[in-house]
């Protein structure tokens, strides 16, 4: 299926490793033009050098290193890509950081720091999108965020702001519908990829991920990044016109929610 997407130009964030490189991948193997961006040069630039393997030209992958926890680092990135492309067609927002333990356990700056590298940054760069979505005569924007979101289970940080963001999500589809952009979140379950917290769990205990998969996962493994990343991509494009404000799941039948 050719998902219509040729020289589309798309930004996403905390796109190095794991799911946004996957999803950065998947836009630039059915020809966008790429905007990278995350904190780590090294392997930013490794990602770079990954895409332009499966992208439309050289110059059609730009990586930007930004810290989008802050206002500047998102300024920033978007200046680059301005520069370098002129626009935006769609937005992936990617980041995810949540730490600390339970109610009593969690201090006030783990708590701010959840918000301030997961929520704050989608709501910036969206903000930022939009004017740009506006004058091209639409757009799409997708939230990375998880079962967890959805329902409870994993860290209460990241529940939290996972939460946020499918509500984020719906209240932007709502408001953007006149505009022709388009706002979907996907809530991925336990997806393992080399250096990700899974795969370090497989690493430090295989035998109790081995249960976990058994008594978790119902098709007997860890989900790829890379079947998130490839529903990301088709819900940016033009054949999923008429999905907007949902919340898909990606998860192997992992999640107990009925919707």
């Amino acid at each position: 299926m050719d998902l219509q997407l040729t020289d589309k130009i798309a930004l996403v964030t905390g796109s190095s490793r794991g799911l946004g490189l996957a999803s950065a991948r998947a836009l630039a193997a059915e020809g966008c033009r790429v905007c990278l961006c995350a904190r780590g040069e090294e392997t930013l630039q490794q990602a770079a050098a990954e895409l332009a393997a499966v992208a439309s030209g050289p110059d059609a992958v730009l990586a930007v290193a930004a810290d989008l926890a802050t206002g500047r680092g998102v300024d920033d990135v978007f200046a680059r890509l301005f520069d370098r492309f002129g626009g935006i067609d769609i937005l992936v927002n990617s980041l995810g950081l949540a730490r600390g333990a339970g109610i009593t356990d969690t201090t006030d700056a783990e708590w701010q720091e959840a918000f301030d590298s997961t929520l704050a940054p989608a709501i910036r760069a969206s903000r930022i999108a939009v004017p740009s979505m506006r004058a091209r005569g639409g757009g799409a924007i997708v939230m990375i965020a998880s079962i967890y979101g959805r329902e409870s289970g994993g860290r209460m940080t990241y529940n939290a702001v996972k939460a946020a963001e499918i509500s984020l999500a719906k209240s932007m589809a709502q408001q953007l519908a006149r505009d022709n952009i388009r706002v979907n979140s996907v809530a991925p379950g336990s997806i393992s990829f080399p250096g990700g917290s899974w795969w370090k769990r497989q690493q430090a205990d295989p035998e109790g991920m081995a249960e976990f998969v058994r008594r978790e996962l119902p098709f007997g493994r860890f989900g790829r990044a890379e079947e998130v990343g490839d529903v990301v991509a088709y819900l940016a494009s033009p054949r999923a016109s008429w999905i907007s404000g949902a919340s898909v799941t990606v998860d192997g039948c992992q999640s107990r929610s009925l919707f």
